[in-house]
């Protein structure tokens, strides 16, 4: 068993991608550890899960800070305080500035609900109902300076139902990322998946540039 990949989570909202990790790194038998989480938002429920689960919490308001390079900088330093081998973004809704993407280069991850490079960005669920896709899903991807544009790890693909509306869209795609993330990060804290200069690595082989898929 490698030595424990400690991990600080990022996130702005209810933090339900947090409390999948937390369920399933529970039992000592994961190789990563979640140190710390972290919100700009003192409200996010994220934080009472983290709580709950004996797990660090701050709270840095981005309005507190002059610009989004002063806001980064400060969550920079609260971040490197738990030496984390691995940063975890889980609804973080923040633009990274690229002093940030640069400094944990390699070891940022983020979760997206579609099928990247498909919608980027905000209210993925209704655009794929008004373009009629057959298929919806979601990403895990290392993060660059590129919005949403950093190489894939995992993908899960689920079908898009006749009667689906984007509430039932996007409650499908939130069980597919509460098992894709989970394993994304297992893979990295084993040592298994990283990121090269070509893309990122899986057991040292290239993943495909759409991602390792699971279909469901």
């Amino acid at each position: 068993m490698p030595a424990t990949c400690d991990v600080v989570v990022l996130l702005s909202g209810t933090g339900g991608n947090l409390q999948a990790m937390i369920d399933s790194f529970k039992g000592g038998d994961h190789p990563a550890r979640i140190r710390a989480v972290i919100s700009n938002r003192a409200d996010a429920f994220g934080l009472q899960r983290a709580r709950d689960a004996g797990i660090d919490t701050s709270v840095l308001d981005h309005k507190d800070y002059d610009g989004r390079e002063a806001f980064d900088a400060a969550l920079i330093e609260v971040i490197d305080t738990y030496q984390p081998k691995l940063v975890v973004l889980a609804g973080f809704m923040r633009i990274l500035t690229a002093g940030f993407v640069r400094h944990y280069q390699g070891r940022l991850l983020n979760i997206h609900p579609s099928l990247l490079p498909l919608y980027k960005g905000l209210h993925t669920h209704q655009r794929v109902l008004e373009a009629g896709d057959a298929e919806h899903g979601c990403t895990v991807h290392f993060v660059t300076e590129e919005l949403d544009g950093g190489p894939l790890v995992v993908q899960s693909v689920i079908s898009v139902e006749p009667n689906d509306t984007p509430s039932t869209l996007a409650q499908r795609v939130h069980v597919q990322e509460h098992h894709i993330y989970p394993l994304a990060i297992r893979w990295f804290a084993e040592g298994r998946l990283s990121l090269a200069a070509e893309g990122a690595l899986l057991d040292g082989q290239l993943i495909a540039a759409n991602g390792h898929l699971i279909r469901t």
